[in-house]
């Protein structure tokens, strides 16, 4: 399993899964939505709850809960997506995350973050860059690059119109207009 050691001081936003904290780096969020329904594609992976309407771009929202294999996210008055740019093999893609909770954002240095441990998580470590200490709280940094696969880009960017699939997509893409 490769890591990515952090050496630099990052900031991190925070947000809350099924009662766990996991951390992104900032640098990775364009903006934070309050819950929007999303309109639902066929064919799509089941993780990919749909599509929603960001400013005139349809943008492919992930439930990460069930892309981590837990139970599908239920609305409440926290639940909000998470809008994210993400690079897989140098393919540059935005996507939504919907998380039960946005928590906030802070520093960690890199001695208050030390590597994934290999047994013992729930979650899939190479996904993980590390895990952070804050006030007796352990926080999941995850790699958010690495949570979806090559597969799952391509599957988005069929979603959103990029290929032949997507073609019922540019229909939305067009009404958003």
């Amino acid at each position: 399993m490769e890591t990515t050691e952090i050496t630099e001081t990052t900031q991190y936003l925070t947000f809350k899964l099924a009662g766990e904290i996991f951390a992104v780096d900032v640098a990775k969020v364009r903006e934070i939505l309050d819950f929007t329904p999303a309109t639902k594609v066929p064919g799509t992976p089941k993780f990919m709850r749909g599509v929603v309407n960001v400013r005139g771009n349809v943008v492919p929202v992930v439930d990460m809960r069930l892309k981590f294999g837990l139970s599908e996210t239920e609305k409440s008055v926290d639940t909000c997506i998470v809008v994210m740019e993400i690079e897989v093999e140098d393919d540059k893609t935005v996507l939504g995350a919907l998380v039960d909770s946005v928590q906030e954002v802070f520093e960690l240095e890199p001695h208050q973050i030390v590597p994934p441990p290999r047994l013992g998580t729930r979650w899939r470590t190479e996904f993980i860059k590390g895990i952070g200490k804050r006030n007796e709280e352990l926080i999941i940094i995850l790699d958010i690059d690495r949570v979806f696969s090559s597969f799952d880009l391509v599957s988005m960017q069929d979603t959103v119109g990029t290929s032949p699939q997507g073609a019922k997509v540019e229909a939305l893409q067009a009404a958003a207009a």
